[in-house]
Formats: C-alpha cells, structure tokens, sequence
C-alpha cells in the first residue's frame, strides 16, 4: 500500500519494529467492516492487491497509485476461501484525480465505477463520507484495515481482513520523520496518522482502505515509511467530496469526464 520514497540509505529500519498483524494489529470481526473492498489489479504482466471501500451501489474508492485492470471483491472476510458472502465486479471505469501527482502522491484518489450494481446486504453495504471540509482533530482514535503485509521483514499477506487502531496526529509528526519526503505532505489533502512510539500501522497491500473516524471513511491509506515506521498519510476525503459527487453524477450520465494525472517518478509499494 505504502509508498516506497526513494529514502537514503542512512535511513534504516530500528530493531524490533515491524511485527504482528496489518502491524502490530488484529483479526477483524468477520464482516464487521462490510464497505470493505479487495482489490485484484493487472497492470500487463504486474499483479497486485489494493484495498477500498463502497461508497454507492455502483462505486468503490480507492487510492489513484492503486492503477490497472481491476476486478473487486466485496462482502470477503478470508480471500483465500469461496464464501457465499462474495461478490467479485470487474471495474468499467476507473476515475482517478485529474491533480493526481505519481511523484508527490498529492491528490491519491480514485472512483471506480463498477460494471454493474452491488446486492447489498449484511455483508456488504455502503460507508458514510463525511461533510465537504471537515477536519478531523489532532488525537481522534481512528481505524483501519486490509490484507496487505502484516511486517517489513517479509512479503507475507493476510489471508484474513486485519485491522488497527490509529491516533490522528499534528501534521508535524509527518514533516519530521526522517523516512518520510516532508515536502511531500500538504495539510490540506493529506492526514498524519499514526504513532511514531507504537508499531501500529497500516502497510503494503493495504492501500486505498479506509481510516474510519467516528463511523466516517475520513482517509484514504496512501503512502509512508517503506519500513512500515509509523506515521504515514491517508488522502484527506472531506477534501475531495465535491469532486466525489460530480464524477459520481458525470459519470453515470455519460458525461467525458477529463480525467487523467500529472505523472512524475516515485516506486509505489
């Protein structure tokens, strides 16, 4: 999920960081999290998972670095098993930031229309978003959860949705944390979350989640630390809802939408 900075060699990973789930997590409640998507990608020969959340019958929202061909998975809480619970959709659309920037991550979101509706049920179903500009406060306990990496030492996954509680902090705790591009992080797209003296976070694979605060999808998992050092960045949603709305409208009246991306060269985890 995360993105890989291109960090100096002096910036190593420190002894004992970097175990248990999602890290340093646990295994979700079965079907507790139901706006929960998986995300299969092909980008030519590359495959890769992302995560993304259900925010109409139609769409799912993700990260924009989390690109390709790509099929969802809904209601799943074990992806290596065939639960009756599941629905895979392929993606007939994917509408990422016109802003969005693949060297600073600035902008990271992206609907995906999907080929047809979801049945919504007890298992899978929509997730609020919240009001245009809302700003979450500095120490609000939010969550989050995928089936990306549950380490740094090893490209091991979670078969089984993990997720973990996270601490939303001052935007200073991202302009100074030495693995991270400080210039990279701009306040008023982007939210700090996560505890630089607890191993909690979220990791590769998880990108395109939610960070859920209070019940809303209040962030998007983004980038950070390749160690999986906390904290990383979530793209700030309250930003970005008009824009939600309107490729959402645009989009199923068969508008061009003039999407597209400023590209640059960041490695993506």
């Amino acid at each position: 999920m995360l993105i890989l900075i291109l960090v100096p060699v002096a910036c190593l990973l420190p002894p004992g960081t970097g175990a248990g789930e999602i890290i340093c997590g646990h295994e979700a409640k079965p079907h507790s999290r139901p706006y929960m998507a998986y995300l299969e990608i092909r980008q030519g020969n590359k495959r890769y998972t992302c995560g993304g959340f259900l925010v109409s019958k139609n769409f799912v929202l993700t990260a924009a670095h989390c690109n390709g061909d790509i099929t969802v998975l809904l209601g799943a809480h074990n992806i290596n098993k065939q639960e009756q619970s599941q629905q895979w959709i392929r993606v007939c659309r994917p509408i990422p930031h016109w802003k969005y920037n693949r060297e600073t991550l600035n902008n990271d979101i992206m609907l995906l229309q999907l080929e047809r509706a979801v049945a919504l049920n007890r298992n899978i179903s929509v997730i609020p978003l919240p009001p245009s500009g809302q700003k979450v406060r500095p120490g609000t306990v939010c969550s989050v959860a995928g089936w990306g990496r549950t380490n740094s030492w090893n490209n091991e996954t979670s078969p089984t949705l993990q997720e973990v509680d996270l601490k939303v902090q001052d935007n200073e705790a991202c302009w100074n944390v030495p693995c991270l591009r400080p210039s990279y992080y701009n306040p008023l797209t982007m939210i700090c979350a996560g505890d630089r003296h607890r191993c909690q976070n979220s990791f590769q694979g998880d990108s395109g989640g939610p960070l859920v605060c209070e019940g809303k999808a209040q962030g998007i998992v983004s980038w950070g630390s390749p160690f999986g050092i906390p904290p990383s960045v979530y793209t700030r949603v309250a930003t970005f809802i008009p824009w939600i709305h309107e490729m959402m409208k645009r989009s199923q009246s068969g508008d061009h939408l003039g999407i597209g991306g400023q590209t640059s060269g960041v490695a993506q985890l």
